[in-house]
């Protein structure tokens, strides 16, 4: 005779995702609350899990132990890692079933999902905009209380996005990686890459 239990799930009421475990599914519910109870001593910044507030406070002890191997780049996250070592192997295995696009990665293509359906689940707590993801609410949530949580360590100066400090501290360090494929000239920033190809364009 043979007995079978089923694993009972937790199903978040907000967006239907459903977790094995109670505390998985309260830790997720603060997604959609804005609910943050871990505070980085440094800056300020709360997070809505201690393993965010570990990751974040890389940012400010410059601190990437996650190395790619085959170019050295190096990342704050795992994830961040794997990702990045797909545009080396051209990965992209996750398809869209409404349109055919591939990504990379699973969220990307759930993110991207979300220009099929409509839906957004993230909203600011401020003022009930709804966001397609998390991450562009909390950009958001930034211009009610004008926090600029990533500092740079040479020179003190506060941004509100982490992207935004790391081509900061490029004047500091003279980083150019961005090439230009016509005549070899570097920049610190894409868009200045792409102001200088329309001049080989002709633009």
């Amino acid at each position: 005779r043979y007995c079978t239990t089923e694993t009972p799930l937790y199903e978040c009421t907000d967006c239907g995702k459903s977790f094995s475990q109670s505390s998985n599914l309260i830790l997720h519910q603060r997604i959609h609350t804005g609910e943050k109870t871990y505070n980085c001593p440094d800056c300020g910044k709360s997070f809505n899990q201690s393993s965010n507030l570990v990751v974040h406070q890389r940012i400010h002890t410059r601190e990437k132990p996650h190395t790619c191997p085959d170019c050295g780049k190096s990342f704050i996250q795992s994830s961040n890692l794997t990702t990045h070592q797909r545009t080396h192997t051209g990965e992209k295995q996750y398809m869209c079933p409404d349109c055919g696009k591939r990504c990379s990665d699973h969220s990307t293509l759930v993110k991207h999902q979300r220009t099929h359906t409509g839906e957004k689940p993230y909203r600011c707590p401020d003022c009930g905009r709804g966001f397609s993801d998390s991450s562009t609410r909390i950009r958001h949530q930034r211009t009610h209380v004008g926090e600029r949580p990533y500092k740079c360590l040479d020179c003190g100066k506060s941004f509100s996005l982490n992207s935004n400090l790391i081509t900061h501290q490029r004047i500091h360090t003279g980083e150019k990686p961005h090439k230009c494929a016509e005549c070899g000239k570097c920049f610190n920033q894409i868009a200045h890459l792409s102001k200088h190809q329309r001049l080989h364009r002709g633009q």
